[in-house]
């Protein structure tokens, strides 16, 4: 025989073995599947559990549609040949589709299907077979929500697909829920004294709300009291342990919080730290201002969801000088037609810009209407980081932050180093004598109130990214920008930093143990206080017009 009168031979031998396994094994993997699923037709739950149980150690993956529908109550058997199907209701018939192959099989009316009931037992048993068939997934998310189910499932059958997957796990977070969920099996089915000791340590060490909730569900179990003293002195510590540690991590949220709130309070105030604190101005319409600034970054998005769409997510950039430019024109505006004729008359000007803050608001609602408007957050603002203790940063505070030390770093420099802020100063020092050397007062007293009401439109931005965009938005923060400029000292940029912080964090410590109207009453009666003892604030601006 020549060599290539082998190699048929070897061909063909070889096409023929595959033929034989493909066809031997096919039709039994075909009718285990259907089998199973004709099971859990059956109206004894004893059969459907142990059916779940089965499927859950199949390690096919094709059936996660069906157990999926029957979690969710979509599984039906067919009356006229009780086979197993998906039903999604669409108007007055249900839509069949296969649960292994995913086909459509018509359309039926109610009457011609029985719904598959189940009860929060079978409901643990459908979570934890799922996440069995799914901790091999490739998607990341699928395997996380797979070692989650297991988690709180506790199916022992489950343990050694867990583990599995444990030895193939590369990502450091899945890999991390995995432990914690072949730990909790170990716990509550573990063989030995030691290993379910083990597991307890495990389970501290990860720590978060779900394991001090496991623990404390555990710690209240008298058969673990009466029966297993050694475990239960155990547990009791580690849920010592774990509740403290979630108390240090809930100071941290609540210290990130109240910087998240300082952060907004700050760019609402540092406009109206220029307007009254330099200028004397009670400005009643600096609200109002801001919420220029949110419409503005509304119209700036609107135009380019219709003109560039595939730019929205820089829009909030060009929204920026936009709001600045806006509020800032308004605000040479206000104090061009209104302001300067009631310089030394503080009341006056307070009731005459609260008339313009009830204009401005009705302007706004012929406009745009009443309603709250969409502002959407751009893709890299969206999403948080989160903790497994429950602790979350989310993207669009912590870009507020640092957009807020940005501003008013930006403000201190225009204030220090410019030939506008040399004259700023010099103003509120002495006007008398800076007009005498040539500063045109009243120019500057325009671009002061213009530059404050040009910070209030860009405070009006960041505002947008976390609260409705309505024409009631600035009356929201108006108190709190007052209260942070006199706490901080009026007219100090540091002071209203330290101020606008320290009023966020104690409001947000506040909240918890009084509530946050009452908490908000008693930092109001705090601040009142200590503007008795110091009336210009933490930090008093020094200047001969203050001196006066």
């Amino acid at each position: 025989m020549d060599r290539s009168t082998m190699q048929r031979s070897l061909k063909f031998f070889l096409w023929c073995a595959l033929t034989w396994a493909v066809c031997l094994t096919a039709p039994l993997a075909k009718a285990a599947s259907q089998d199973d699923l004709q099971r859990l037709n059956n109206r004894s739950f004893s059969v459907k559990m142990q059916a779940i149980k089965e499927l859950g150690a199949s390690g096919d993956r094709a059936l996660v549609p069906a157990l999926t529908a029957l979690l969710e109550g979509n599984l039906y058997g067919r009356k006229t040949d009780n086979m197993v199907v998906i039903g999604q209701k669409s108007g007055q018939v249900y839509l069949l589709i296969d649960p292994l192959s995913g086909q459509e099989l018509g359309q039926v009316q109610e009457s011609a299907l029985a719904k598959i009931g189940i009860n929060n037992r079978l409901r643990r048993l459908i979570r934890g077979a799922l996440g069995g068939l799914t901790l091999l997934s490739k998607d990341p998310a699928l395997r996380l929500q797979a070692a989650q189910s297991i988690f709180n499932s506790r199916d022992v059958e489950l343990l050694e697909s867990l583990q599995q997957a444990i030895a193939r796990e590369e990502d450091a977070t899945i890999l991390a829920a995995m432990q914690k969920a072949q730990a909790v099996i170990e716990l509550f089915h573990g063989e030995s004294l030691e290993k379910r000791k083990a597991a307890v340590i495990l389970l501290e060490q990860v720590g978060g709300q779900d394991v001090r909730a496991l623990l404390s569900q555990l710690v209240q179990e008298p058969d673990l009291h009466n029966n297993h003293a050694e475990l239960y002195g155990v547990v009791k510590a580690a849920l010592e342990r774990v509740e403290e540690r979630l108390r240090l991590w809930n100071m941290v949220g609540s210290l990130f919080q109240g910087i998240s709130l300082g952060s907004v309070l700050l760019l609402a105030a540092v406009g109206l730290a220029i307007t009254f604190g330099v200028m004397g101005v009670i400005n009643m319409a600096h609200g109002e201002l801001v919420m220029l600034g949110a419409y503005t970054t509304f119209v700036v998005q609107d135009l380019f969801r219709a003109y560039l769409p595939d730019w929205l997510d820089w829009s909030l950039l060009v929204a920026v000088p936009m709001a600045f430019l806006v509020s800032g024109l308004f605000g040479v505006a206000i104090e061009r037609g209104i302001i300067r004729f009631l310089y030394g008359r503080p009341l006056e000007t307070l009731l005459a810009t609260w008339g313009l803050s009830l204009m401005l608001q009705q302007l706004v609602r012929t406009l745009f209407g009443p309603t709250n408007q969409e502002v959407s957050n751009p893709s890299w603002m969206s999403g948080a980081i989160q903790t497994s203790q429950g602790l979350v940063l989310t993207y669009n505070r912590i870009t507020i932050i640092l957009f807020s030390l940005a501003v008013i770093g930006s403000l201190a420099l225009v204030l220090r180093k410019t030939s506008l802020g040399l004259q700023m100063r010099a103003v509120t020092q002495n006007r008398r004598m800076a007009g005498s050397m040539g500063i045109r007062t009243g120019w500057v007293d325009a671009l002061t109130f213009g530059l404050g009401a040009g910070i209030a439109g860009i405070a009006g931005v960041a505002l947008s990214q976390v609260d409705n965009v309505s024409p009631n938005l600035g009356q929201s923060y108006i108190i709190d920008s007052f209260m942070v400029v006199v706490f901080g000292g009026v007219g100090n940029l540091w002071g209203t930093l330290v101020g606008a912080f320290s009023l966020g964090v104690l409001n947000k410590f506040m909240e918890p143990l009084a509530g946050a109207v009452l908490g908000k009453i008693l930092v109001l009666v705090g601040i009142i206080l200590f503007i008795q003892k110091r009336p210009r604030g933490l930090f008093a601006l020094k200047g001969r017009a203050v001196e006066a």
